[in-house]
Parts: C-alpha cells; sequence; structure tokens
C-alpha cells in the first residue's frame, strides 16, 4: 500500500476501538472514584468493597472521593463535568438517578449528563411497623389502616426520599391515609417508630434488619419480585396481592457524558467480573445488598425507567419540591 494511502487513512484507523485503547493503554493512572455520602455509610462500604477488587483486576488504583451533601447534587455535578475519559467514575443510586429528578429541578441531567457504565447491586425495602401496632402481615395491616382513617403516621429519612415515595406508593395502591413525618435521616425514624410517635415506615432492608431481629419493629412484607434470601419468611408485596410492586436501594456506576465505547465496554465487562464472585456477595450481604450485572445499555434503560416512574407517582400525589 502507497504511504501516501497509509497517512490518509491514519485518522480514521486511530478511532478504531483497539486502537484507542492501544495507544491510551487505559487505565494508566488511577480512577478516581466518587461516592455522593459521606464516608463511613453503608453506600461508602459498598464503593470501596467494590473498587478494591475492581482496582486489583484492572491493575490500577481507584481513589474512593467522598463527596456529601445536596443529596448526591454536589457528586452528580462533579462528575457531569469531568473530563470523559475514564479516569473519573460515580457510585450513581436511586436518589441521584431515580427519586430526586423525579421530585425536584435538578442543577444536572440525570440521563443526558452521565455515561452508564453496569449495575452494582439492590437491596429492597421492607414494611415495618411498630411492634405494639396489633396487626402481624400486610393483610391485617391495610384493614387496619381502613378502619382507623387519618390515625396512623409514618416516618422517612426525608421529603422525596425513596423511604417516602414507596409508602405513598403504598397508599395509593390500598387508596387510604396516613400522615408523613420526614425526619432527617433514617436514624431519628426508627427512633420515633420503635417510640410509637409513628406507627409504620418503609425503610431500605439494610437499615432495618438490626430492629427486626431485636424485636424492636414488625416485618410484614418486602418489596421486590422474589424474597430476599436473609429473610425467607418474609413475604413479598407482589405475592400478597400487589402486583408488580417494585422498590428498591440500588447502587451503578455511572461517569460522564460521552465516554469512549471501549473503555465504557472494559470497565463493564470488568466490573461484571467483580460481581460474580461468591465471596463478594458474602460481603455485601452486610448491607443486604443483591449483585446484580447489567449491560450499560440495560443499565442506561433501568435508570430512565426508574426515574419515569418515581416522577408519575410525584405528579399523582402532588410531591413537587424545592432545591
Amino acid at each position: 500500500m502507497k504511504r501516501r494511502t497509509l497517512l490518509q487513512m491514519a485518522p480514521a484507523l486511530l478511532t478504531l476501538p483497539g486502537l484507542v485503547l492501544a495507544q491510551s493503554a487505559y487505565p494508566s493512572k488511577p480512577i478516581r472514584y466518587i461516592v455522593p455520602v459521606a464516608a463511613g455509610g453503608g453506600s461508602d462500604m459498598v464503593g470501596r468493597t467494590v473498587t478494591e477488587r475492581w482496582g486489583a483486576l484492572l491493575k490500577q488504583t481507584f481513589i474512593v472521593d467522598n463527596q456529601g451533601g445536596g443529596g448526591g447534587v454536589i457528586a452528580a455535578q462533579a462528575t457531569a463535568r469531568a473530563v470523559p475519559d475514564g479516569y473519573t467514575l460515580m457510585q450513581g443510586y436511586v436518589a441521584t438517578h431515580g427519586t430526586s429528578p423525579a421530585t425536584r429541578k435538578l442543577p444536572y441531567d440525570a440521563v443526558k449528563d452521565f455515561t452508564p457504565i453496569g449495575m452494582i447491586g439492590g437491596t429492597p425495602n421492607v414494611l415495618v411497623v411498630n411492634a405494639a401496632l396489633p396487626v402481624k402481615n400486610i393483610k391485617e395491616f391495610v384493614e387496619y389502616l381502613r378502619k382507623n382513617p387519618g390515625k396512623l403516621s409514618y416516618g422517612s429519612a426525608g421529603a422525596g426520599s425513596l423511604t417516602h415515595l414507596t409508602m405513598e406508593l403504598f397508599k395509593q395502591q390500598v387508596d387510604s391515609f396516613m400522615v408523613h413525618i420526614p425526619y432527617r435521616g433514617i436514624a431519628p425514624a426508627f427512633t420515633d417508630l420503635i417510640g410509637g410517635q409513628t406507627q409504620a415506615m418503609f425503610p431500605g432492608l439494610a437499615a432495618a434488619v438490626p430492629h427486626i431481629r431485636s424485636g424492636r419493629v414488625r416485618p410484614l412484607a418486602v418489596t421486590g419480585l422474589s424474597r430476599h434470601p436473609q429473610f425467607k419468611d418474609l413475604p413479598t408485596l407482589d405475592e400478597s396481592g400487589f402486583k408488580g410492586f417494585d422498590a428498591q436501594q440500588w447502587y451503578g456506576v455511572v461517569g460522564p457524558a460521552g465516554m469512549p465505547a471501549p473503555i465504557v465496554k472494559l470497565l463493564n465487562e470488568t466490573l461484571g467480573a467483580v460481581l460474580r464472585a461468591p465471596d463478594l456477595r458474602e460481603k455485601l450481604s452486610v448491607e443486604a445488598l443483591e449483585p446484580a450485572i447489567m449491560t450499560p445499555e440495560k443499565f442506561g434503560d433501568f435508570i430512565v425507567a426508574d426515574i419515569a416512574r418515581w416522577t408519575q407517582l410525584a405528579r399523582a400525589r402532588g410531591i413537587q419540591l424545592e432545591n
């Protein structure tokens, strides 16, 4: 082939996936992994557990960067503004890419401003009631609600949170009323539930486990379409007559919009390999988290569907929050 022809073809050749990675040798430096919560919580533990193994597989260091505040807004903005070269990733979750876009105006677009990499996993929500409430199952709880209209209240981790929206979805389906009491986090909400100031709540299973095992609250059912491995005797709402009732605290990985497809593919495949390790499932069980492997395309569709579902509910229930 003539030298002139080769020179003309060079720009096109350099855009081929294999050659892009060959030139950049990605990853050739540490990867910044933004976690949108303060260090020390369950979300942080998930991020550090996954990235430790992910880094070993990629033969590169992940630097966990905790950016709490604003319900994930600060972290999401930092990620969206980063160079889309694969060296800035974020642990997106149900608040940053699900409930918050559905309930408030944000300074970022949860779909257009990000590149979906893959799902990490999810944990269901669980309907729990004060241990003194005279109900043992979902059927009895619904009957009790209807016999005592307006007399019960429920707590949440805050207005617009998953704990709030999940109970609103439940109220919508049973066509009953409970007063919403928003708290600044799940811990004070549990304090008042255990003390009897509120009667019910829909926390994530991980947060509820110690209170369930101590007998201070009574679990009635979990969200999702299958029973949780840690509570096989606890029915799902779906099997209790609430067909398709689903809500979960999920975690996944996103990057800035416009990331190169070969890098996204490499990250997705190696993340999947990390999630398939049997001992990782055991590690994440502390957060009642079940690993879930998705392609970037499927994860992107999941985010779009989650936002749409909660947006529809928020509009129906008149939930629109100020920033």
